[in-house]
């Protein structure tokens, strides 16, 4: 069940009400009792996975990462190229 925030165009007041989202958005304030509610529009809370099968960063635990890297050899790099030994750079 969803969270809405509202707030009073009169007095000011806002809250949070817990609601279906089938529900009517309410009108009336119970803090001055006049009909000038407002609800207003949030980014909401997200996607919460809970469970065993779920990870928090999506990836796998530390002790199966850590197995796994022990199993496979670091890349190499072909980008460089190879070094000559003599220096390019000129003074004036």
């Amino acid at each position: 069940m969803p969270s809405y925030d509202y707030e009073c165009k009169s007095c000011g007041h806002s809250f949070e009400e817990f609601q279906y989202m089938s529900d009517a958005p309410l009108k009336k304030c119970p803090s001055c009792g006049k009909l000038s509610l407002r609800r207003l529009i949030g980014g909401g809370m997200g996607i919460i996975f809970k469970g065993s099968g779920f990870y928090v960063n999506d990836s796998r635990s530390a002790s199966r990462s850590a197995s796994d890297t022990k199993k496979t050899s670091p890349a190499k790099s072909t980008d460089a190229a190879p070094s000559t030994g003599t220096s390019e750079a000129k003074t004036a």
